[in-house]
């Protein structure tokens, strides 16, 4: 059956945010539709207007800025993904943007799509999770930040007000003693992540660790921060052995769900896994660094 909705290109956030004003629940933002369109597809999405914010220029950037690094909300994922300064400053982030689909879509995506759409194993909100990063959304009253912690609500649902639109989100620039380490379970490469980890360590000029965060995907409604699992590790050099139960730590009470793809059991099973592997990673990158 055919999708009937109106159409509307908005050419600045400010005209974008007039519209959701206008229309409220019934509207919805439209960028790449790498997230929204398949939702339309199998009619779990049924807007009757899609405000289509290519032209908004504004919300197309990468920079620095007071000690973090900005990017807006319309960049491509592969724009991100080939910028020498987030290499350079969010290497996690770098790591984890081939990972997302194929070069199509990651032509097409861009980074507010991905955090806006919210899926619990997206590999953008896993590192916006574990990095701590903050998501500047604007509305009819203004502009307002929203902590990562704070942004993912629950499946596919985010803090956002329903006139409220995502411009940009903030990652903290990571000193350069930072190992870091993104993995995830594939069936193949692309394919939606069964269960993933995401960690960023330091380590002090006597070995032992500094600072340590970590985040999950696959395993809550949400990404799941475990910094307070990670944080057993400061202060210890990380053996096999204090990774092991921080991995351990990071995965009590965690409640995946099983679908086509995997039962809740082997999420986790693999959850303290691949928890294990991301930080060992890590720590042998920081060491290098």
């Amino acid at each position: 059956m055919a999708v009937m909705f109106e159409y509307r290109a908005a050419h600045s956030a400010a005209e974008a945010v007039s519209l959701l004003r206008e229309h409220g629940t019934d509207a919805k933002i439209i960028a790449g539709g790498q997230s929204l369109m398949p939702l339309i597809n199998l009619g779990l999405a049924q807007p009757s207007l899609l405000i289509d914010i290519n032209s908004a220029a504004e919300l197309d950037f990468i920079t620095r800025r007071n000690g973090s690094l900005a990017i807006g909300a319309l960049t491509r994922h592969h724009t991100v993904e080939r910028s020498g300064e987030v290499r350079q400053y969010i290497p996690l982030l770098a790591e984890a943007l081939p990972l997302i689909g194929d070069p199509q879509v990651r032509n097409r995506g861009t980074i507010g799509g991905s955090l806006a759409h919210a899926d619990p194993v997206g590999e953008i909100p896993t590192v916006a999770s574990c990095l701590g990063a903050i998501m500047v959304v604007q509305g009819p009253n203004g502009k307002r930040e929203i902590p990562a912690s704070e942004f993912f609500v629950t499946y596919l649902t985010t803090a956002l007000d329903a006139e409220e639109l995502l411009t940009e989100v903030i990652f903290p620039i990571l000193p350069a003693n930072t190992g870091v380490c993104f993995k995830e379970l594939v069936r193949r490469q692309g394919d939606f992540a069964i269960v993933a980890a995401a960690a960023a360590v330091q380590l002090g000029a006597d070995g032992a660790c500094t600072a340590a965060r970590l985040a999950l995907a696959g395993v809550m409604p949400t990404p799941l921060n475990a910094d307070a699992a990670a944080s057993m590790l400061v202060g210890q050099k990380p053996t096999a052995q204090i990774i092991e139960q921080a991995a351990q730590a990071a995965c009590v009470g965690i409640d995946p769900e099983s679908d086509v793809i995997a039962s809740a059991d082997y999420r986790r099973a693999m959850a303290p896994v691949f928890a294990r592997r991301a930080l060992t990673e890590a720590f042998e990158r920081a060491a290098r660094a």
